[in-house]
């Protein structure tokens, strides 16, 4: 047993000179993070401490170094949080996303930010959009698909009258949970969450809560805080918003689908340079006509262009029954390939516009 604790305390001291080793290096970077804000300053150079490339890069190589007992996504986890604090000690980072508190998409913007950034809730799509386009938030995020429900049409509506550019993408791993102060399913009668979150645990509450009345709120957060008032309501909400609200979790992973995954832009003024692995979103429309969506897409299958997703919507500024094109592709826009082929679908569109290009989703 002396030897099993002697062993035990070695380990111990050495876990301690671990952790004097990690701050003095966190401590190193966040003086040569202090010192690049001086010298852009000197040379008169704004201070655009959010490059989403440079961080994707980075991510990029830690993760091809990584050799474990870390995941790859942990240690994005651990650095991302290092280059948030280091961020905002050159400049807080305000970012604007969709509320209230405790939402999927507040999630997301943590895990994209960090800790490091303030977070500034809106109640509408519109509104994130309008934060940032008024200079109220330095970047936005917005959900635009979900893997099991599909494209969020609001998002992409508001891209057709917005001056913004897409300058990041995440993606997160929804986990619904039902969250109640019934003690039993039997005692639930009404059960509160987000059109999406209803939609995606439709099977589920088929089984458990068939006689339940479904209602439809603003957010998952919201659906939290309204079954908090009330004994015999649930709610369909992440495990943060229930905690937020004290809501006891009756059920976790409640989704039908465990992959469930909601894609989210990061919204801002200007598409960063290329990083090596990207994606660029356009909008393509022209004159309704026979062959018209072959004709203008004709050009990246000819140059073998990897188109990741294509969705239309109405286009409300141009006659009825006329549509415009959401579509990303593999790339970045600045690629010579992609440039050209780009131009070639531009020359055939009478509506063409590069909503962004970005790193893909880490």
């Amino acid at each position: 047993m002396a030897d099993a604790h002697d062993e035990l305390a070695e380990l111990r001291r050495r876990i301690d000179g671990v952790d004097d080793r990690i701050l003095e290096l966190v401590s190193e970077r966040a003086r040569i993070a202090e010192q690049v804000a001086r010298v852009k300053a000197a040379r008169g150079e704004a201070i655009e401490v959010y490059r989403p490339e440079r961080e994707a890069e980075i991510l990029r190589r830690l993760g091809a170094a990584n050799g474990g007992p870390l995941t790859d996504e942990q240690v994005a986890v651990l650095f991302r949080e290092i280059m948030s604090v280091c961020r905002a000690l050159q400049q807080p980072l305000t970012v604007a996303f969709l509320g209230p508190h405790g939402t999927f998409t507040e999630e997301a913007a943590v895990k994209h930010f960090g800790h490091g950034a303030t977070f500034a809730p809106q109640m509408t799509i519109g509104g994130v959009f309008r934060e940032v386009e008024s200079g109220g938030a330095h970047y936005g995020l917005v959900p635009v698909e979900n893997s099991s429900e599909g494209v969020v049409s609001h998002t992409l509506d508001r891209f057709l009258d917005s001056e913004l550019a897409i300058v990041g993408e995440v993606e997160l791993r929804v986990r619904h949970a039902l969250a109640s102060h019934a003690r039993s399913f039997a005692e639930i009668e009404r059960v509160y969450s987000h059109q999406q979150g209803l939609s995606q645990c439709r099977a589920w509450l088929d089984v458990h809560l068939p006689r339940a009345e479904r209602l439809p709120v603003s957010s998952t957060a919201e659906a939290a805080r309204l079954a908090a008032e009330e004994p015999r309501a649930g709610a369909i909400a992440s495990e943060a918003a229930a905690e937020r609200y004290a809501l006891p979790l009756l059920q976790a992973r409640i989704e039908d689908h465990h992959g469930n995954t909601t894609r989210f832009l990061v919204l801002g003024y200007r598409s960063p340079p290329p990083s090596g692995r990207d994606k660029t979103s356009l909008v393509v429309s022209s004159a309704n006509r026979t062959g018209l969506l072959f004709q203008l897409l004709e050009p990246l299958a000819r140059n073998a262009i990897d188109m990741t997703r294509i969705e239309s919507r109405p286009a409300r500024q141009q006659g009825i029954w006329e549509y415009v094109f959401f579509i990303d592709v593999q790339g970045h826009a600045e690629d010579e390939r992609l440039r050209e082929v780009l131009a070639q679908v531009r020359e055939r569109a009478s509506l063409f516009r590069i909503l962004g290009s970005y790193p893909r989703a880490i």
